[in-house]
């Protein structure tokens, strides 16, 4: 008699007959999402105390910031300048919008997430999302389903390698079976929606965790999914502190910076995602998926990116402290200029600093002066307290002296 084989394992979370109910330990994960609430309440705090100007400044840093992060991620490279631009626009520091619109697009999704974050996301919403991430219809040089789900019959796979040798890390659910997958998803994130005044059966910051691993492992989209993603996040963030009555904070949302984490540690953050698509772990009844370990994952990045913006923070009280300082030693035009070069270029523990230090051939060059007058302007400054030396002869580098500040004053290889 021939012998049955044993039949095949899910190799996806989809897969499991227990999908989509995602669940986790809540006990386990109790100090953990603590520590997210009170790093969420300093950095908001520290915003509050640092003036609405200056607030308004670092928000718009942050947010683009975020841009900027959340499409690196992707492997999508926007202009710095074209970023601002938009960001300055929608917070009303601008008067027109930039003018590419791949960057309008990101920026323009990821203020509707935040800003109108009680606004019911259906489907017809997340597809006008992602038209507005590919303006062209295409991504790159290739035409895409643009507005709508993914229809095609070729499985959804996430791979990376050289062509021929790439390496599938996950397969997401036949094109047939995502409308009725977004459905379940859509009508689970508006039900758990956090209401003021309510004890919510669902916290927060673990229904953002437990939305994006939702989202991503449907992968609803041709393309774009993951920065779609993160806007769901941003958005259940945001309906998260309302929820809280923090209704001003709530439009501050971007200055967690979940994204820059994200992209700071994109191996540790796609391998996190991996492990809880590929080998879920059930409940011991198989009435659930047990995620806790991405949901702890997501809860420790958010610790993390909190403590990196309350730094962009300080360090912009720093810079506010230092041009005071620096406003009150008659400098020249051409000393100001240096200065605000290497204020802007920020601290390297930030992930700034002024690339191997200021030398008196940059300076020249910044400022169009001759080598001597560099080199009398850069004595001054030292003089006066505003830069700080190392190394001596052709070997000497300056850097703001900013207290606290660490920037590279040595040669790069």
């Amino acid at each position: 008699m021939p012998t049955q084989s044993a039949p095949a394992q899910p190799s996806s979370i989809w897969q499991h007959a227990a999908w989509p109910a995602l669940t986790f330990d809540a006990p386990t994960l109790a100090p953990s999402l603590d520590l997210a609430r009170l790093a969420q309440g300093k950095l908001l705090g520290l915003l509050d105390a640092i003036g609405l100007g200056q607030a308004q400044e670092v928000r718009r840093e942050l947010w683009v910031q975020e841009a900027l992060a959340t499409a690196a991620i992707e492997g999508q490279q926007l202009n710095l300048e074209s970023v601002r631009s938009s960001v300055a626009h929608r917070l009303g520091l601008a008067d027109a919008p930039g003018h590419d619109r791949d960057v309008e697009g990101l920026v323009l999704v990821m203020q509707d997430a935040v800003d109108n974050c009680q606004t019911t996301l259906d489907l017809d919403r997340l597809c006008r999302w992602q038209s507005a991430l590919f303006p062209g219809g295409t991504s790159g040089l290739t035409r895409i389903a643009v507005g709508r789900l993914r229809d095609h019959a070729d499985a959804m796979q996430i791979v990376s390698g050289p062509l021929g040798r790439e390496v599938v890390h996950y397969t997401a659910p036949p094109s047939s079976q995502v409308p009725i997958e977004m459905h379940k998803f859509l009508d689970w994130f508006e039900a758990t929606r956090p209401c003021a005044g309510t004890t919510a059966s669902l916290h927060g910051i673990a229904r953002a965790a437990v939305a994006h691993l939702w989202f991503e492992s449907i992968h609803p989209f041709e393309d774009g999914n993951g920065r779609l993603g993160r806007a769901v996040v941003d958005m259940a963030l945001a309906q998260d502190l309302q929820a809280q009555d923090l209704s001003a904070a709530a439009g501050q949302m971007r200055v967690f910076g979940m994204a820059r984490q994200m992209l700071k540690n994109r191996a540790a953050y796609y391998d996190a995602l991996n492990l809880a698509q590929r080998k879920p772990t059930l409940l011991t009844d198989g009435s659930g998926v047990n995620i806790t370990a991405w949901v702890q994952w997501f809860v420790l990045a958010l610790i993390q990116a909190c403590a990196m913006s309350s730094g962009v923070v300080r360090q912009a009280v720093d810079k506010a402290a230092f041009r005071l300082q620096a406003a009150q030693c008659n400098l020249n035009l051409r000393q100001h200029k240096v200065i605000n070069r290497l204020l802007e270029a920020g601290n390297t523990e930030l992930g700034g600093g002024f690339l191997g230090g200021m030398t008196t051939e940059k300076y020249a060059k910044i400022t169009g002066a001759s080598k001597p007058t560099a080199t009398r302007d850069l004595t001054d400054l030292l003089a006066k307290g505003l830069l700080q030396v190392q190394g001596v002869g052709k070997a000497t580098r300056y850097a703001v002296n900013v207290p606290g500040w660490h920037q590279p004053t040595t040669p790069q290889p």
